[in-house]
């Protein structure tokens, strides 16, 4: 969440409540920061911008944010996430895994998920190293990237699918990213996540190893549907039509 004003008018952007419900998920500093800042923001803000629908219903009922101060202003794209471009070497058939290395992206379920496919799928796992237990990534046929900065679409294009099983998200861009990039999704049930999903997406259990090998499965056998699916849905969402949605809520205001 970042407050600021224009034109007298204060606002701020909440991307998720995560600290406020699963503060075992994170480090006491995001706790003790954004749990403040988001009391804050509460009280004293005019207009009140959340990523998604499933965000903008938590404001007001853990915040009591009244829903006439929340502006529903979903994420957009960034240039080069499409279809035609380079693909990252990632090997035949290869699943992609996105995120932090934290317990809420819930790697370490993703990796056994794969090792229940028998060889079937490499797996490419692209993220910084974060904290929390970590799940076991010796295995050699794990392909550790770290931190990708500007090449993303590269990697999706360059993926079979993408496994996004994360137990809780503010919105879930990279399903949206992979999807705009023409790769099929895998991504957790959880509620959070229905509006980056929109009807394009594979859903499965996010606590059960073996519906996330389904899925996969699943995923893999369906890309014929699923990826015009995925990027009629991903057309939806742009910068423009999110930084309109945010100026005419601040006139609204002003």
């Amino acid at each position: 969440m970042y407050p600021a004003q224009r034109g007298g008018v204060r606002a701020t952007v909440f991307h998720d409540l995560v600290p406020f419900h699963h503060p075992e998920w994170c480090t006491p500093r995001t706790v003790s920061m954004h749990v403040s800042k988001g009391r804050n923001a509460a009280a004293t803000c005019d207009v009140v911008f959340a990523n998604s629908r499933f965000t903008a219903t938590d404001l007001t009922e853990t915040l009591g944010i009244e829903p006439e101060r929340i502006v529903h202003a979903p994420p957009g794209l960034e240039p080069g996430l499409t279809p035609q471009g380079w693909s990252a070497s990632l090997g035949e058939n290869t699943i992609l895994g996105l995120g932090t290395i934290e317990p809420r992206k819930n790697i370490a379920r993703l990796v056994e998920a794969w090792r229940l496919l028998d060889d079937e799928l490499g797996l490419t796992l692209v993220g910084a190293e974060g904290w929390g237990d970590r799940p076991d990534l010796a295995d050699p046929g794990i392909r550790r990237v770290g931190y990708v900065h500007g090449e993303l679409g590269s990697f999706y294009r360059g993926a079979a699918v993408l496994v996004y099983p994360s137990l809780y998200e503010g919105f879930g861009m990279p399903i949206v990213e992979a999807m705009a990039c023409g790769t099929p999704v895998v991504a957790s049930a959880h509620p959070s996540l229905d509006e980056a999903c929109g009807d394009a997406a594979v859903r499965v259990d996010p606590l059960d190893v073996e519906a996330i090998a389904a899925g996969i499965r699943e995923a893999v056998e369906r890309r014929d549907e699923l990826v015009p699916r995925g990027l009629a849905h991903a057309a939806r969402f742009s910068w423009e039509r999110t930084g309109t949605a945010m100026l005419a809520a601040l006139e609204e205001r002003a």
